[in-house]
């Protein structure tokens, strides 16, 4: 129990540092983006988005495919965790066909982008957008998807040794 609410806890913290700093701001939820969309992987959100690609890229999410061994890069059940969009039509199906999507990528957190993407070509070169440009733009794609996507890896994981840190974890 102790650690269910220190892992609670720690998630409220980083809630609330994520929206200090802007990433995540609450009460702004979207309309629905539209649906049928199909993931697009990193590399085209980084296109427009370079800044936030070269950061991904230095975290364990972009590495999260690499980080198993070749037995469990087909393991559906370690996968699901490694890859963005498994089930999904368009989603990850193996490292062969759907090399971009290995890794936890940004349509993890903002849904699938192709949308997103085409509606935003016209605008690529635009410095400003206007208040409708940008409604237009940000409406085809969730800021943050409506269900957690964290907890779902990060609390029902199901690997042996806790991602829970040595300090936190409970006495023996």
């Amino acid at each position: 129990m102790k650690r269910t609410q220190q892992l609670w806890s720690g998630l409220a913290c980083l809630g609330a540092i994520l929206v200090a700093f802007g990433t995540i701001s609450p009460g702004t939820a979207l309309a629905d983006p539209p649906e049928n969309q199909e993931f697009t992987g990193a590399k085209r959100c980084a296109s427009c988005h370079f800044d936030q690609y070269m950061s991904w890229r230095k975290t364990g999410h972009a590495k999260a495919f690499d980080v198993l061994t070749p037995k469990y890069q087909t393991d559906e059940k370690c996968v699901k965790c490694h890859v963005t969009g498994l089930g999904a039509a368009s989603g990850f199906k193996d490292i062969k066909t759907t090399p971009a999507l290995a890794g936890v990528t940004c349509e993890v957190c903002h849904g699938p982008g192709s949308e997103h993407e085409r509606v935003s070509q016209p605008f690529a070169k635009v410095k400003k957008l206007t208040p409708e440009q940008d409604k237009l733009v940000r409406g085809t794609i969730w800021r943050i998807v409506p269900q957690n996507v964290c907890v779902e890896c990060h609390i029902t994981q199901g690997h042996k040794e806790s991602p829970t840190p040595p300090e936190l974890r409970p006495k023996k």
